[in-house]
């Protein structure tokens, strides 16, 4: 019996990444904002800003406050030790630790290592710990945010839901501060703290790695390979948490921080552990809230630019944590915690999986009273002020657009003079941009550490990259609610003809190409382009027939509007088909490719043929070559020595590179 083994009797893969992209698809539904149950989220307007009560009370008498939280009513009461001595106890590891020993390697020698690697990796939570927490998080969160903003009414339902099923909390991942503020607001709402899957280089912090365990984080080694005891080890421990509702597990299904701020491709293995029990009969329903967390300005900004740009991330070290303590310095605006509709596993996957061969009595009972949830593809979050969008076009029409959409701004900009928001949010991001005699500009690193003498024109490029990288990822918060209109935009501008048929292809072809950049769902290309036709037709930028789909005189400056948000990303996956085409490349590996686009894209920024910084990011090159892959364009084979090289077919890629067309210069119309 191999691990995969656990998941026959349902298409584990497909069936986890379907729930994901439901729940976890950052946008709004634009024909259907309204779920079974009649819940409208674009009408849950009530937001709290917990900082308010700090200001105001003793952070010492929050922390030391009565905490009493319901959990879930099925739980039996377990100790951090207990829970770990059921996971050694458990047949699956029993069974696992057999078949994993080496040749004359007895059974206790094994079992001796699962419980090391369970050591390792197991949580500790302590009250105490998160009254300390508690108190030190009070004093650096109202130093860094002017408000922290929640939604009320997303707290009272995961409130209900954690008394009625196990809950999994999945969050976005923009900062290290998401998961410190979310077990911040818990605590700070009496709602039980969770537990938190980190990295394993968390954990080696001096004192902080502790401090986390004791206040709910397990630790997950990066690489864990082919390492059978590993996985068994790590997926018994949360299927445990999940079957006991020991508390609520919280983790990032896109794995690692998103460096662009934009929604990433998930990663199934932890999805495949919390939603095992559910299938095997072992809970009765399990609950996915998915959290939207988005900030006015991210604490690793410049960072984050940095790693974009090829400058590798630095270690996470007590040290390095103690010398970045000037970022309390700095203001950071406002953080906004969006709590979604809690969704039942068992109502999303109802006539979607098999569960013939796991037919057994659930376990644990409750109530058949479950909340009628959300099927739909809504998710209606609490957007910040984009800065990107401020500066790049009018104010009026981008917070216009938003309004179309059913977004919900927050602060509800639309009632606010337009120079009032500009001025705050130029203020905010003064680390980036600067207002000089009456124009606004990027604000670049003009001289080098001291010593260091002029820098080149190379250098020049790269410096005002981070600046763009910067401002940019503030936009790519918001690209989610736009993206599809964007599409569409681009597709009627660079479509011959008006034909509904041949912009829907055009349409297709770009959600095909862009989805390792952007989330979409298999199958639903269709569906988008209604969407996307409708929200357009709202804003009277297309005019739509059963025939055609045209743009009007008048709708010109939103289209124009939507074009310009994807411009960089064609310009990006440009420079990548010229790099593998006119440069006759033939056979790399992905090391040498990131580089060498990287030295292409400076050369044609210094000639002026090309406008975009941003096709200097190597997480968009990356998923340039992604999309190659899975097209077809390219193929990639495994040498020797293991390593991944990617071959040309030339003949395949010019099968498609017509239809978005590969030139040294960027095309202007596109």
């Amino acid at each position: 019996m191999s691990l995969s083994g656990c998941y026959r009797g349902y298409k584990s893969t497909q069936t986890i990444y379907y729930i994901y992209t439901i729940f976890f698809f950052n946008r709004v539904s634009l024909l259907q904002c309204e779920d079974p149950s009649g819940y409208r989220p674009e009408e849950e307007k009530e937001f709290m800003d917990i900082l308010e009560e700090r200001r105001r009370s003793s952070d010492l008498g929050h922390a030391l406050r009565t905490f009493t939280p319901s959990p879930y009513k099925g739980a039996p009461p377990l100790s951090a030790g207990a829970l770990n001595r059921k996971v050694l106890e458990s047949q699956y590891l029993r069974y696992i630790t057999k078949e994993v020993r080496c040749t004359g390697e007895s059974v206790d020698l094994v079992r001796e290592e699962a419980s090391g690697i369970l050591e390792e990796m197991s949580q500790n939570l302590q009250l105490g710990f998160i009254r300390l927490l508690g108190f030190t998080l009070s004093k650096v969160f109202k130093r860094l945010f002017s408000h922290i903003n929640v939604n009320q009414e997303g707290l009272n339902r995961l409130q209900q839901a954690i008394q009625e099923s196990p809950v999994i909390l999945m969050p976005n991942h923009r900062s290290y501060v998401d998961f410190l503020v979310l077990s911040y607001i818990l605590f700070t709402y009496d709602l039980p703290i969770p537990v938190i899957a980190a990295g394993i280089p968390l954990m080696d912090m001096k004192m902080v790695g502790e401090i986390l365990r004791r206040s709910g984080a397990f630790f997950i080694r990066r690489a864990i390979g082919s390492d059978k005891l590993y996985w068994a080890v790590l997926s018994e421990y949360v299927k445990t948490i999940v079957r006991t509702g020991y508390a609520p597990v919280e983790f990032y299904v896109e794995g690692l921080r998103s460096r662009t701020l934009k929604s990433l491709t998930p990663k199934l293995g932890m999805m495949h552990m919390v939603l095992e029990p559910f299938f095997k009969g072992e809970v009765y329903d399990i609950k996915l809230v998915p959290i939207s967390i988005s900030y006015d300005r991210v604490l690793e900004e410049s960072l984050l630019a940095h790693e974009l740009l090829g400058v590798p991330k630095p270690r996470e070290t007590t040290m390095g944590l103690l010398k970045a303590r000037r970022v309390l310095e700095e203001d950071y605006g406002s953080m906004h915690v969006y709590f979604g509709m809690p969704l039942s596993v068992r109502q999303l996957t109802k006539g979607r999986v098999d569960r013939c061969e796991y037919n057994l009595l659930p376990r644990y009972t409750t109530t058949a009273s479950a909340l009628s949830l959300s099927v739909s593809l809504s998710l209606s979050l609490c957007l910040s002020v984009s800065l990107s969008l401020c500066l790049s076009v009018s104010l009026c029409l981008s917070v216009s657009l938003c309004l179309s959409l059913a977004v919900f701004l927050c602060p509800p900009i639309e009632q606010l003079p337009e120079n009032q928001v500009m001025a705050s949010s130029m203020a905010l991001h003064r680390s980036v941009i600067r207002c000089h005699r009456g124009r606004v500009t990027l604000l670049e690193e003009e001289e080098g550490p001291v010593g260091a003498g002029p820098f080149t024109t190379e250098e020049g490029v790269v410096r005002r990259a981070r600046a763009v990288l910067m401002v940019a990822a503030y936009r790519n918060q918001a690209l989610h609610v736009f993206i599809r209109p964007a599409m569409l935009a681009l597709a009627v501008h660079t479509t011959q003809g008006s034909r509904r048929e041949d912009i829907y292809s055009s349409f297709r072809f770009l959600l095909d190409l862009f989805s390792n950049d952007f989330i979409f769902i298999t199958g639903r290309s269709s569906q988008d382009f209604e969407e996307a036709c409708s929200l357009l037709r709202k804003c009277g930028a297309v005019q739509t027939s059963q025939q055609e789909v045209t743009s009007p005189e008048e709708g010109q400056s939103t289209t124009s509007f939507l074009r310009a948000l994807l411009q960089p990303f064609i310009d990006a996956y440009q420079v990548v088909f010229s790099h593998l085409c006119v440069e006759d490349v033939a056979v790399f590996t992905e090391r040498q490719m990131v580089p060498a686009v990287r030295s292409l894209a400076t050369k044609l920024l210094l000639s002026g043929e090309l406008k975009s910084y941003e096709a200097l990011s190597s997480d968009t090159q990356k998923n340039v070559l992604s999309a190659l892959l899975r097209l077809g364009a390219v193929t990639r084979l495994r040498t020797l020595v293991h390593l991944n090289v990617v071959h040309l077919n030339l003949v395949h890629f010019s099968g498609f590179s017509g239809r978005l067309p590969v030139q040294t210069a960027p095309n202007p119309r596109l």
